[in-house]
């Protein structure tokens, strides 16, 4: 089970111009999506922490992303 909403994620499948999108699909590209996620927090987490911060900002997620 996910945490993103399957509603939330179909509106980005068809943004990317599907014209239907199916439950299971929705749900499997959440599933894909939070796990990036996670391992994008991980690493922003521990960019922050070498910067001296208790705080996760934009710029750590930014970084995170690029680096993965």
């Amino acid at each position: 089970m996910t945490e993103l909403p399957s509603a939330a994620v179909d509106r980005i499948i068809r943004k990317s111009g599907a014209k239907r999108v199916s439950e299971s699909a929705a749900r499997a590209l959440a599933e894909v999506l939070e796990e990036k996620a996670i391992l994008i927090a991980n690493e922003a987490a521990k960019l922050a922490e070498h910067a001296g911060r208790r705080t996760v900002r934009d710029v750590d997620i930014r970084m995170a992303a690029k680096r993965s």
